[in-house]
């Protein structure tokens, strides 16, 4: 049976970015370069390779560099023109979407992650959508983001990238109650967030990439707040089983906590050592002080 396809994506990019200060005091924590790329253009190129077609930024104060970012800077390119840099002209443009893609949505408070999505249900409409937190960068031959669609088109319902974490880490995560489980697709029946570890259901865990049923939005309306007096995705998404088929897929690829300092400095070598323009210089530097 055909699916409907996934068009649409939510970026939720409002957050303070506490854990970065000070570098985030004036600069959204989304803009911060793994490379030579924000961890937000790692998302929406994510996203592009799925086929998703509208781009939706919840943003809040502070957040104009996002904005920025995804918009023409005449000066620049004709700075770059001038100077027959035609090679890095293509680099600022080829990846960004066409003009009436993106639209921008104000969260105006910080109420968790299932409100920030819920501020966009004008703009989505009765079809399926996708969520990404830049926050989570994931390095993978497939963009995780299309292994996903590709399996959405198959099965349809709700599908949440998932990866196993140590039992004492699942008060970190949103996690999976499991029904089945082939190693790759796991049928639920639960979801919990945060739960302490003696009372997780399973060690799978939500990363950031989902993409959801229209049906979420029902219960999102509630505005019921749950663990960390915060509107919580997870309990939504705990609420609408039933509704739709829900399944987690452990996703080709490795997973980055951008979120966490350690984090990105992991992400930071991992793709420094996928470039072929940086891989050697990036060995000898980890060499350098590795031996220190």
């Amino acid at each position: 049976m055909s699916q409907k396809t996934v068009r649409k994506a939510i970026f939720p990019v409002g957050g303070m970015g506490t854990r970065f200060l000070p570098a985030t005091k004036a600069m959204p924590k989304e803009m911060l370069p793994v490379v030579d790329k924000p961890l937000i253009q790692y998302a929406v190129e994510e996203a592009q390779a799925a086929g998703i077609e509208d781009f939706i930024f919840v943003t809040g104060r502070g957040k104009h560099a996002i904005e920025d970012h995804f918009d023409v800077s005449f000066e620049l390119d004709r700075l770059l023109w001038e100077r027959e840099r035609s090679d890095l002209l293509s680099d600022i443009r080829k990846w960004m979407p066409a003009p009436g893609q993106i639209s921008y949505m104000r969260q105006m408070e910080p109420l968790g992650l299932g409100h920030a999505v819920w501020c966009a249900r004008n703009l989505i409409g009765n079809e399926p959508f996708a969520v990404l937190l830049a926050d989570d960068l994931v390095l993978s031959k497939t963009p995780c983001l299309k292994q996903m669609t590709d399996v959405h088109s198959e099965i349809g319902g709700s599908l949440v990238a998932v990866m196993d974490v140590p039992r004492e880490h699942t008060n970190r995560y949103g996690i999976l109650d499991v029904q089945q489980d082939d190693g790759r697709l796991a049928s639920v029946r639960g979801l919990v967030e945060k739960p302490d570890p003696e009372d997780a259901p399973s060690t799978l865990s939500i990363i950031g990439r989902y993409i959801l049923q229209p049906q979420v939005f029902e219960h999102l309306d509630k505005q019921e707040k749950g663990a960390g007096g915060e509107i919580q995705l997870t309990d939504a998404l705990a609420a609408s089983l039933g509704s739709n088929p829900f399944n987690g897929l452990r996703f080709e690829g490795q997973r980055f906590d951008c979120g966490d300092k350690a984090g990105f400095l992991e992400a930071t070598i991992a793709f420094a050592l996928s470039r072929a323009d940086m891989a050697s210089s990036t060995r000898k530097i980890i060499k350098t002080y590795a031996n220190a």
